[in-house]
């Protein structure tokens, strides 16, 4: 029995449990005496607070909590087991935030279905600093010029749409309710993976002594994508009299979600007509400078009540609003629906009024709920990713596999020219840019939804123009992606940022970051690799993997000296290095991480290239405007290009890279606590990490990434280098020392490096830090400008390729599991080259079912699998 100390905080008190039962064998926790809630049955009140102490033990210590009346109604197995089961498929919670973490819950709790991102605000909230119902539409983007110190900057960020989702309620005429602490006695959030529901239920105590419990009920519609539907719930408790239904579409709207983008003009829509009908509003509207057209559409309606007699309409300052007047009685429930339609003229025809208004009047809440749970149950069927005996670790990694396809979904359709953007359709940090962050999403959208993973490539390919002449803007030849993309396919990259640390602009040369054309070649070749889809290669792929191609050849310098190449004027994924100390030239020469990749890809699509039937290579070459001697030239920079290696085996992250000094990491611990960015910290002291040997992520290393490290090791000697025996663990070593993880997707890499040198223990803690790092917000408030999609997507691959040891390497299928010791069990299904795997992977014995003939290795040893016959093997 451990009790509470009153003279500690709540959160003193968790941890002082957490330590009284770290390494105790506790597989459950029971509850005495906690509240009464239907939403949990494990808050308790604490010296006039509340906390749902099963959430918080939940996640420190991942053991259920269960209640003791519970237990003695069905027994405690079984009630141990039901809470297991709820708590791997729901993200919930509980109270009310403010400020950037409220922010960062309405990210994480976001419905959509890849057209859409509807952010998990209050249905009741407008935007403010503690909350904001953000909408957006995939490849809705608009450019607006602000002046910044003297100097006229140009954004394109993605459009923060009309805010449809609002609909509250007053009590006897009097305001609107609003999110305010003074009103509120309780909030519980609920997102149910399983479904795609998300269900908010507020108890209300208003200051005239009004008290109703109110639940909205969203979801949206997976398939017919334009539509998304609330179900709006009011009981009132203590009273009868009359309330007034408030629904209402906002274009009052700006891009607010991210507080240093505040000098910036977010004024990106007119709104250009409302209408009422009936129970029904509209709004349309038009981007200022994109010129996208959209239409809002909404009706509101009962089953308790005749709303088109009801109801009113008015318009006011861009905003159309519905009122509905209506008499209650205590206890009784009230329900209402708000069903929703968007379209843009992004992705259909210039007349958008008429489709979208049969939509509307098709759409209702079970509709929509009927759709979502269809989707989602097909989604868990195949896409799943099992965990036994790791209930938080499989919550997390069923919210990733979720915000994978809120994200992505629509995309498979082949309607809309988008892409998936860094932080998702979840908010507006990075401008809701399209990154190399795809290059960690693709496997699992090829594995698991190679529409969608085509689509992503596509957005690349209908791109390649601009590709083209950004390349010609900087007197080189062949295709040049730009670091940061939008609607165009032109550099969004920015030539200064807001430091927040010194509130200073600072230089920005983060387009320089060349190889994010050396991602868009790795994915198309994967995507290929992973689907056998020789169609895209042949129709697409070539043309841009030569075009990627001729542009490297153009970036490299002979040094006839040497007989070496140089690649100068980059960055490495690094970021924290831009240019060399004291320099006036921009970039840096001979980034290690990208010259391994440009000799692996010029290596790579010359093999492709043998192997192709002639007629597909000179539509290609015609298409790239190359010709065959293309290949002679990518064929001598491949063997030529320069590392920096030192005497100790140490591969210079860039030419130069140890002449810079070493840091002390400590003593910036000591003086700033959280280092991650320490960037930021040392140009407000007034220094540069460009004159230190310090790194924001995983850099010289990356390649060991992407690639198995026998193709690595064969670029390393193609190059003419000779490394020592264990230079890869030396290599690993210097570099994590010097790391200090300014972004989430760094723990994902090195997790990866650590697993294969057979440090496992720190693999897990990466892999784990990155697997909390959008629900626990760890960079200490980026979730609420958006989810980090780059970090879900990889998290799933680390668990079925690097733990599971399910690799693709080769046309064979290879398993050499490394399971972290407190998952007893992984299992998944896989999709490789159009045959459907089945996998159940546990310490010592791997169960394998294919849905065709087939052939795998395990360790050294090949299998041969018979169709649908599953297969038991035993490893050590």
């Amino acid at each position: 029995m451990i009790t509470y100390n009153p003279k500690f905080s709540i959160g003193d008190n968790l941890e002082n449990i957490k330590a009284a039962l770290t390494g105790l064998p506790i597989d459950a926790a029971i509850i005495e005496n906690s509240l009464n809630y239907e939403f949990s049955d494990t808050i308790i009140g604490i010296n006039h607070q509340k906390i749902d102490i099963g959430l918080a033990i939940a996640n420190m210590m991942n053991i259920p909590v269960v209640n003791l009346h519970k237990v003695q109604d069905v027994g405690l197995e079984k009630a141990v087991a039901e809470k297991q089961e709820y708590l791997k498929w729901h993200l919930d919670y509980y109270g009310e935030y403010s400020g950037k973490r409220n922010y960062g819950q309405e990210a994480m709790l976001t419905i959509g279905n890849g057209y859409f991102g509807l952010r998990g605000a209050y249905v009741e909230a407008n935007a403010n600093k503690d909350n904001y119902p953000g909408m957006y539409v995939a490849g809705v983007y608009n450019q607006l010029t602000t002046k910044i110190n003297g100097r006229d900057v140009v954004n394109e960020d993605l459009v923060n749409l009309p805010n449809a989702q609002y609909i509250s309620f007053g009590v006897d005429h009097q305001q609107p309710f609003e999110i305010k602490k003074e009103d509120i006695q309780d909030i519980y959030r609920s997102l149910d993976l399983r479904t795609g529901v998300l269900t908010t239920t507020l108890h209300i105590q208003l200051s005239t002594g009004h008290i109703l419990q109110v639940r909205a009920t969203k979801v949206a519609n997976m398939t017919n994508w334009h539509r998304y539907s609330i179900k709006y719930e009011l009981k009132p408790i203590n009273f009868s009299g009359s309330i007034q239904l408030y629904s209402k579409i906002d274009g009052t709207v700006i891009n607010g979600n991210v507080e240093r983008y505040q000098d910036f003009d977010q004024r990106h829509i007119d709104v250009i007509g409302m209408a009422a009908h009936d129970n029904q509003i509209s709004l349309t509207g038009q981007t200022k400078t994109s010129h996208v057209n959209f239409v809002i559409n909404s009706k509101l309606s009962s089953k308790d009540v005749d709303t088109t007699k009801l109801i009113s309409a008015e318009t006011e300052d861009k905003q159309i609003q519905q009122k509905l007047d209506i008499k209650v009685e205590p206890e009784k429930q009230y329900v209402f629906e708000k069903c929703v339609t968007v379209f843009t003229s992004q992705a259909q025809d210039a007349n958008l009024e008429q489709p979208a208004q049969k939509e509307l009047n098709a759409s209702s809440f079970d509709d929509t709920l009927a759709d979502s749970q269809k989707f989602w149950s097909n989604v868990w069927q195949n896409s799943d990713i099992q965990i036994d005996n790791d209930m938080t670790s499989q919550k997390l990694t069923r919210v990733n596999i979720y915000h994978m396809l809120v994200t992505s979904a629509a995309l498979a359709s082949g309607q809309l020219d988008s892409s998936v953007g860094a932080r998702g359709l979840h908010g507006e940090a990075y401008r809701g840019h399209i990154f190399w962050d795809v290059t960690f999403d693709l496997p699992f959208y090829a594995i698991h939804y190679p529409a969608i993973a085509k689509q992503c490539l596509l957005y690349r390919y209908n791109r390649i123009g601009e590709a083209r002449k950004y390349a010609a803007s900087e007197d080189k030849q062949g295709a040049m992606y730009p670091w940061q993309s939008g609607m165009y396919g032109d550099e969004q990259s920015q030539f200064v940022h807001l430091n927040p640390v010194s509130g200073e602009w600072d230089p920005d040369n983060s387009r320089l970051q060349r190889h994010v054309s050396l991602s868009v070649a790795y994915d198309v070749i994967n995507y290929v690799h992973l689907t056998g889809d020789t169609e895209f290669m042949k129709n697409y792929g070539l043309e841009m993997l030569l075009s990627i191609c001729k542009f490297w050849v153009s970036m490299a310098s002979y040094d006839k000296k040497d007989d070496r190449y140089d690649i100068h004027h980059v960055m490495g994924p690094d970021e924290f290095h831009e240019e060399y100390p004291n320099s006036d030239d921009h970039g840096l020469t001979n980034n290690a991480y990208t010259n391994i990749m440009v000799s692996w890809l010029f290596d790579k699509v010359a093999e492709l290239m043998s192997h192709e039937d002639p007629k597909i290579i000179k539509s290609a070459n015609e298409k790239a405007q190359t010709d065959n001697s293309l290949l002679d030239q990518m064929s001598d920079i491949a063997h030529k290009l320069r590392l920096d290696i030192n005497e100790e085996g140490i591969i210079g992250q860039f030419s130069g890279y140890f002449n810079l000094s070493k840091l002390n990491f400590d003593a910036y611990r000591k003086k700033y606590g959280d280092i991650s960015r320490i960037d930021r910290l040392l140009k407000g002291e007034g220094k540069s990490p460009d004159s230190y040997q310090v790194a924001k992520q995983a850099d010289t290393l990356m390649a060991y990434y992407e690639l198995p490290f026998d193709e690595v090791q064969n670029v390393i000697t193609r190059l003419g280098y000779k490394l020592p025996a264990n230079y890869f663990t030396t290599n690993l070593r210097f570099y994590l020392d010097r790391t200090t993880h300014g972004s989430t997707l760094s723990r994902i890499v090195y997790s990866v490096l650590d697993e294969m040198d057979g440090n496992m223990d720190q693999s897990w803690q990466l892999f784990s830090t990155a697997l909390f790092s959008d629900y626990y917000d760890i960079q200490g408030g980026t979730t609420a400008e958006g989810i980090h999609l780059g970090v879900m997507g990889a998290t799933l691959e680390i668990e079925t390729k690097c733990y599971g040891g399910v690799r693709f390497d080769t046309d064979e299928v290879s398993i050499n599991p490394h399971l972290p010791t407190t998952w007893n069990k992984l299992s998944f299904k896989q999709t490789y080259q159009g045959i459907t795997y089945n996998f159940e992977i546990g310490h010592h014995k791997i169960n394998v079912t294919a849905d065709s003939s087939s052939h795998i290795k395990v360790g050294d040893k090949g299998y041969s699998l018979s169709k649908n016959k599953p297969t038991v093997i035993t490893y050590k």
